[in-house]
């Protein structure tokens, strides 16, 4: 077992080298940088959220239980002797006499029977505004591509340039051996020597520069995905794809959110002024009792419906319909606004593309012209 241990800890960090050292694509570092990014746990609080929001609603659903009571001392209580006048009452008749002091304890159980569909718009209100926090949250992490996309190609550009400094370094040394043997023939001044070594010597610095500056924005890469990235790690070079005239940003689905969230709040408008029904059963002991005639303490039940209906909702109703809308406007005019943005930068971007595309066909000619002489001065 010691054994198995030790040569575990010794192939380790080979194997993690192995591991980290394989290609990475552009598509796996946005993965990556997704699921690092601690933003990404916010998706998770949001739906927990809305989801105990929803079952607080649904609890509306369930029969309501409400405890109560009062104790009073009255000042003045019905006189039942008033009603005869004060005259002689027969014999054998008294008339109860009600005590100033009363008390009760009520307890309520009641059902919703009818509430015009306000819980159901409530709970899709909600759920049209989780909509709009995630797609917000979407605008966040979309970001990141963004700057995933400025180191990604940062460190691509970094290794062309040590390819072609590493290339102009192995010409100049070439040129410096053949200038040293004319040195040594005595066909060569030692200054195109010392020129040339020089020379040598700014494209060392120039390739330690450019390793050291790979090396800083791998680090960041490796943050960002929160992966550490091996030295010798090779990028792969996205592929071309051909360009879309549509787009297709998170902001589009933020502004539907939104409105979408103004629809929900618009429905939720009708059930606040239609009626409401419930079904109630009270038990209470105190006194007096429901029957007034008896100066005692007793329990009571009283069962039935309850109707409420308020109409006060009316009166403002009309402007918050006309807010709501205006709401949905001032969200389309965003979107007008941000179409019309893009679309500029996407011309822009077009152009840009183009121009480079000319340029590489340009260069591909010129390197091609240039090698020819170069096999010329060869031969």
């Amino acid at each position: 077992m010691k054994s198995k241990i030790l040569l575990l800890c010794l192939i380790s960090p080979w194997l993690w080298h192995a591991v980290q050292a394989q290609p990475i694509t552009i598509d796996e570092c946005y993965a990556l940088a997704r699921e690092n990014y601690p933003a990404i746990r916010q998706f998770d609080l949001i739906a927990k959220t809305s989801r105990l929001d929803i079952q607080e609603a649904n609890l509306h659903y369930l029969p309501q239980v409400t405890l109560s009571g009062q104790a009073t001392y009255q000042s003045e209580v019905v006189d039942y002797t008033e009603i005869f006048g004060g005259s002689p009452l027969p014999s054998g008749i008294t008339l109860p006499v009600l005590s100033r002091d009363q008390y009760r304890v009520l307890g309520e159980i009641s059902q919703l029977i009818y509430d015009g569909g306000q819980i159901r718009q409530l709970k899709d209100r909600l759920r049209a505004n989780r909509q709009v926090e995630e797609s917000n949250l979407e605008i966040t992490l979309y970001a990141i591509n963004s700057r995933i996309n400025t180191i990604y190609f940062s460190i691509l550009l970094m290794d062309a340039q040590q390819q072609q400094i590493e290339l102009s370094r192995s010409n100049l040394r070439h040129q410096l051996e053949k200038s040293e043997a004319a040195l040594a023939n005595g066909m060569a001044f030692r200054s195109n020597v010392s020129e040339l070594k020089a020379e040598l010597l700014q494209y060392e610095m120039q390739l330690t520069e450019c390793k050291s500056h790979r090396t800083a924005l791998l680090k960041i890469l490796s943050l960002f995905t929160g992966r550490m990235l091996a030295e010798d790690i090779e990028l792969i070079m996205p592929r071309i794809e051909a360009r879309s005239a549509s787009i297709n940003r998170p902001e589009l689905k933020w502004f539907d959110s939104r409105v979408a969230l103004y629809d929900a709040q618009r429905h939720q408008l009708r059930p606040a002024y239609l009626p409401k029904i419930t079904a109630f059963l009270q038990g209470a002991y105190g006194r007096p009792t429901l029957n007034m005639l008896k100066n005692e303490s007793g329990p009571w039940l009283v069962t039935g419906l309850r109707f409420n209906w308020s109409l006060s909702q009316l009166y403002s109703l009309d402007n918050r319909k006309r807010s709501i809308t205006l709401f949905q406007q001032a969200v389309d005019t965003e979107r007008e606004t941000f179409l019309l943005n893009t679309k500029m930068e996407l011309v822009q971007q077009d152009e840009q593309v183009n121009k480079y595309e000319q340029l590489i066909k340009q260069d591909e000619d010129i390197i091609a012209l240039r090698a020819a002489v170069t096999r010329s001065a060869e031969a």
